[in-house]
């Protein structure tokens, strides 16, 4: 039997052929081993990653969790003690002379009455605020020189009747107040005016009753906030019809009247009641002297007239207006209403010599305008500010008819030509309140 021998080239063939399959496989087997290298690395940072997501996510979530507690405390806080502010200028919106001449009892059920019509009025007009909201009511005023209009229009029999009564609305109700700003121009306004921007801007704050309907002035305040976002919270309060300008912007902002609570019409200070019937009557001059105050006396107390406003106040201890005369009819300045007072009334008996009546409106200096001016006065300083001390009447050493018995102010003083020179200037660092409009030929205020 013979055996077949490969030849030893087809030997070396096979060689190679396996040698280039071994090589593949090892190829192949690196390749693999690169790409588990990769993929591991590939795991790791995704692992890496995850793990920090997942810290991230955990971290995240309980910072979530912190701000949600966060913001339901601060809605919890902020839902807290809910409030709507009724901010009144007491100068022109004036209670009802029943409620009033009832003194303490009065201010007390108009505190009632008050807090009713606004309660009935939210929950009519306003459901969306809560139900537990309080009321937070101010009434800024010039306590005295409300008092005295009061008293000498025939409203009150006392001028101490106005005191009780504000003490008895601000005693009521905890939060009820009547604040007494005293005399000086705007001082109310201003009040009135910074508490109703930080009323605004309070997120406890619902609503604003703003009783304002009788002074202009305020309109510069209304026009500032006429977005949406405002009117929706500004309810405006009537007492007397609105002024002009208000009246422009009345459309823009909520409204309510409250019956039977505020004066739907303004104080006469005329009262025929308060002279004696054995008068003189007034002159015809006195009352036909214009269109404006042409209507016969005995219709008088009946006439519409200018809303109260303040007595301003003095800058020194001296008295402020306190004669108050009794008003024509129809009159349209305090002036005007001293002169008719003063053929009205005889002045009571002083020490020092009557003023001549002869002067007349005439003789007051004006500029081409028409617009009233006052002479200068020549004074010394320091005789000034000692007269600012000595406390002395006004109206009884400038006009020489001052009405109060006793006055709280010295009659008494033996004034020099000096001393009245400067209490004439200290007198005329109170403006007048009809300006330079003012006809009152006795007028000690100044009208710049």
């Amino acid at each position: 039997m013979s055996l077949d021998i490969m030849p030893d080239h087809a030997l070396h063939q096979r060689f190679q052929d396996l040698k280039g399959v071994e090589h593949h496989k090892n190829e192949l087997i690196i390749e693999l081993l690169r790409r588990i290298d990769s993929l591991s690395n590939d795991y790791q940072q995704m692992s890496l990653d995850h793990q920090r997501e997942t810290q991230f996510n955990r971290e995240g979530q309980l910072k979530e969790q912190q701000l949600k507690n966060e913001i339901r405390k601060l809605q919890s806080f902020m839902s807290r003690d809910p409030f709507v502010s009724v901010l009144i200028d007491g100068d022109g919106m004036i209670f009802e002379d029943e409620l009033m001449r009832r003194g303490e009892l009065g201010g007390k059920e108009a505190a009632t009455k008050l807090w009713n019509a606004i309660k009935d009025h939210m929950h009519e007009k306003l459901p969306s605020i809560p139900s537990d909201c309080r009321i937070v009511t101010r009434i800024y005023a010039n306590l005295k020189g409300l008092a005295e209009i009061c008293y000498k229009s025939g409203i009150v029999e006392r001028i101490n009747t106005i005191e009780d009564f504000y003490r008895g609305f601000t005693g009521s109700k905890i939060l009820f107040d009547f604040v007494d700003v005293g005399h000086g121009k705007d001082r109310a306004d201003e009040k009135i005016t910074e508490l109703f921007k930080l009323h605004l801007n309070d997120y406890h704050c619902h609503h604003i009753y703003f009783g304002c309907s009788h002074d202009n002035g305020y309109a510069r305040l209304l026009e500032q906030y006429t977005e949406p976002t405002h009117t929706t919270r500004i309810t405006l309060v009537e007492g007397v019809p609105f002024e002009r300008e208000l009246k422009f912007l009345q459309s823009q902002f909520s409204c309510v009247k409250f019956d039977d609570l505020f004066r739907p019409n303004k104080i006469s200070i005329y009262n025929p009641s308060q002279h004696p019937t054995s008068q003189p009557a007034p002159s015809q001059s006195a009352r036909t002297s214009s269109d404006t105050y042409g209507v016969p006396l005995s219709q008088a107390q009946n006439i519409y007239q200018s809303p109260y406003q303040p007595m301003i106040g003095d800058t020194s201890p001296s008295t402020a207006p306190n004669n108050a005369p009794m008003m024509n009819p129809k009159a349209s300045s305090w002036a005007s209403t001293a002169t008719a007072a003063a053929q009205l009334v005889s002045p009571p008996a002083t020490p020092t010599p009557a003023v001549s009546q002869s002067i007349s409106s005439k003789d007051i200096p004006r500029n081409r305008y028409g617009q009233r001016v006052d002479p200068p006065v020549v004074y010394d300083k320091e005789v000034v500010n000692r007269v600012r001390n000595l406390k002395l009447c006004n109206v009884h050493f400038l006009r020489k008819d001052c009405q109060y018995d006793p006055c709280t102010h010295d009659h008494c003083y033996k004034i020099t030509k000096n001393e009245l020179t400067s209490l004439r200037s200290i007198a005329r660092n109170v403006p007048c309140y009809f300006g330079n409009e003012c006809d009152d030929p006795k007028c000690i205020y100044g009208h710049k």
